[in-house]
């Protein structure tokens, strides 16, 4: 039983692993400082308006969510062979303990 049970969670660890996506950090923009003046009419002050966002090119795109999915079969594959290394060494072990 316990080796049914370390194989369903090494599975579910490798899952797990294969499927979460790493955390992005996200640049933070600096606050804005505006100063006002109490004699200064509003006419005379130019509107203020956020600038658009950033401009993203599907190229580029294409590009990052090929590599990306590149790097995700690569980790999967490397966890298929780790997992598969581990069921058979505890498969000899046990062969090994059986004989003693």
């Amino acid at each position: 039983m316990a080796k049914l049970r370390g194989l369903v969670l090494a599975g579910l660890l490798g899952s797990v692993l294969f499927t979460a996506s790493p955390a992005l950090a996200e640049p933070t923009r600096p606050a804005a400082v505006t100063v006002s003046v109490a004699h200064a009419s509003a006419a005379l002050l130019p509107a203020q308006t956020q600038p658009p966002g950033p401009v993203l090119d599907p190229a580029q795109t294409d590009k990052a969510n090929t590599e990306k999915t590149r790097n995700k079969l690569v980790a999967g594959l490397i966890a298929a062979v780790l997992l598969g290394i581990v069921i058979w060494g505890r498969k000899i072990r046990s062969k090994k303990a059986k004989k003693s």
